[in-house]
Order: structure tokens, then C-alpha cells, then sequence
């Protein structure tokens, strides 16, 4: 088995531990020529902060499209009763839909939207692979609260990722707004790791999905990220693009309003960085529809949803 270096060591003691991030957000000098990339200034802007907010990428005959097939999927007896469909932790409301690519032709072409995949690829600077997809749904009044968390910092202890090389593409299906449980940011905090307390139980993800607890920083930690970086919003219409690097902490309140939240996220790791051997801090990987080994990269798409 080959042997990777622990770069960014979490789960293997009962402390907390803080470091300096050791790789680039913007790997090498970005591509030039791809149709969908982004220019230089809201590359620098996605480095500054960890995350970039990209008005009406797709169009709202598109967002339709993606509404009713999300409906279509979350109606389906057999997809509910799936492991891929995680339930809210006070009702049997969808929370998330993972591996929706897998259910449903139109989303296996969202994800392979160049709208989506050449900004990636100028920030990660190399082929691209989907490492996993999913629907997060905030339904009105019941959709329930994510806690501050490093998405790599699960990937890196529970599935193996080994750097810092991976960029979520999500799209807003309903309008985001400050009242309706949107995903709320700390700027910055990228730059640095959190190495959280704690050992990982087998099949954590089990439990995690629902309510996370494991993976979660220090309420010292996280004030302290906050002061110095403050803490935003990624509000939008439908239509509307976040991209957001794989460090950055990172969480959402209850949805309190009488408005659904709906967001369809896409997760995109770099080929090089696949997974090599066993997990960092548990002793098996996640599942494939929470962790994706292909055998080949992404292949991107070009055109209106309305022709896939």
C-alpha cells in the first residue's frame, strides 16, 4: 500500500490542533482558454476569501428543469428508501439527496457543465473527477441547522483525500436570502487547518449526515476565525453560482421562513488528488455515493440544459 504523508493531521487525540494551510488555492497558472472560465479578478477575489458568489450562471428555464427533477426524485418511493436519501433529525422531510448524478441523466449533465467545470479547473489546474453530488434542501419552517465545519477536514480524515485540491460547485434552485437558512461563511479561514478532537467511529456518516458533532471546531476557534475574518452570507437568485474551496469553515442556521431553500451542490477534486489507501482517521473509507472512485476523469459538457 502506498504511503502518504499526514499533512494535515485531525481525530487522533483529544486536542485541538491549528496550522498553516500547506498548498496553493490556486494551483499553478490558470488556463486561458476556456470558454466558461473566470477572469483573473474574481480568481484573486475566490484566493482572498475561500468561496466566490456568481450571478445568473444558468438561466431560469434551466433552474425549472432541475426543480422538477429534483421533485420528481424526492417523490420517488424507491430514491427515499435509499441510503443516498438522508431525512431531517426531527422528521422524515428530505434533507439531502446524495449521488443525485446517479438517478437522473439531466443531473449527470449539470455536472458536467463547463459553466460549472473550467473555473475549477483554472483554480485546481489539472483534470477533474467528481469526488460526490448532492441536494441540500432547507424545507420552510422545518429544515434544520448544518454546524461549523471544514468540508475537507471530513473528506481528508474519512475518505482519504491527502491535499487540499478540491473546489464545490453549487447551484442555488431557490432564492438564498438571510431569512431562509442560507450558508453562512467565515472569509479567509481557508489559510488555515483546524485539526479537531475526537476519534472517528465506524460508519460516523451514518450519524453525521443528520446531525454533525465530530469535525466541528472549538467555540473559541471559531471566534476567533470570525473576528478576524467576519462571517458572510451566500445569498442569490436561482441561477446563481457558489464556489467554495474545500477549507473554508463553513455552516447554516434553521430555515425559520415559509420559503424552501434548495441548493445542488457538485464537489470536484482533482485526478491527482484521488485517494490513496486507507482513510487518514478511520479505518475504511465512506461509501462510493459519498466518496466516488472513477476510473477516469470528468468529461465536460457544453450547451443549455435544455439540449442534454
Amino acid at each position: 500500500m502506498q504511503h502518504v504523508e499526514d499533512l494535515y493531521p485531525t481525530r487522533k487525540d483529544g486536542r485541538e490542533h491549528i496550522i498553516d494551510r500547506r498548498d496553493p488555492v490556486i494551483w499553478g497558472e490558470p488556463e486561458a482558454d476556456l470558454p466558461s472560465g473566470l477572469p483573473e479578478d474574481r480568481l484573486k477575489q475566490f484566493a482572498r476569501d475561500g468561496y466566490l458568489v456568481v450571478p445568473d450562471v444558468f438561466s431560469q428555464d434551466e433552474v425549472a428543469l432541475m426543480q422538477a427533477e429534483l421533485d420528481r426524485l424526492a417523490a420517488d418511493r424507491d430514491v427515499r428508501a435509499r441510503e443516498e436519501a438522508v431525512l431531517e433529525p426531527d422528521s422524515e422531510i428530505v434533507r439531502s439527496l446524495f449521488a443525485p448524478h446517479r438517478f437522473s441523466p439531466l443531473f449527470d449533465r449539470v455536472a458536467r457543465d463547463r459553466r460549472l467545470t473550467d473555473p475549477i479547473r483554472q483554480m485546481l489546474a489539472d483534470d477533474l473527477y467528481l469526488h460526490h453530488a448532492r441536494v441540500n434542501v432547507k424545507p420552510a419552517f422545518d429544515g434544520r441547522s448544518f454546524a461549523w465545519h471544514s468540508d475537507f477536514e471530513t473528506w481528508h480524515a474519512e475518505d482519504g483525500l491527502p491535499r487540499m485540491r478540491a473546489v464545490t460547485g453549487w447551484i442555488m434552485l431557490t432564492e438564498n436570502t438571510p431569512s431562509n437558512g442560507p450558508l453562512m461563511l467565515i472569509p479567509g479561514s481557508h489559510k488555515i487547518f483546524v485539526g479537531c478532537p475526537g476519534e472517528t467511529p465506524d460508519d460516523h456518516y451514518k450519524t453525521s449526515l443528520r446531525r454533525q458533532k465530530l469535525g466541528v471546531p472549538h467555540a473559541d476557534t471559531l471566534r476567533e476565525m470570525a473576528r478576524k475574518g467576519g462571517i458572510a452570507g451566500a445569498y442569490g437568485k436561482p441561477g446563481t453560482v457558489v464556489f467554495h474551496e474545500c477549507n473554508t469553515l463553513h455552516g447554516s442556521p434553521d430555515n425559520m421562513s415559509p420559503w424552501d431553500r434548495r441548493n445542488l451542490m457538485f464537489v470536484y477534486n482533482a485526478w491527482s488528488n484521488r485517494p490513496v489507501g486507507k482513510p487518514f482517521s478511520a479505518r475504511k473509507p465512506r461509501p462510493a455515493f459519498l466518496s466516488e472512485r472513477p476510473d477516469a476523469p470528468l468529461v465536460p459538457a457544453e450547451g443549455p440544459l435544455a439540449q442534454a
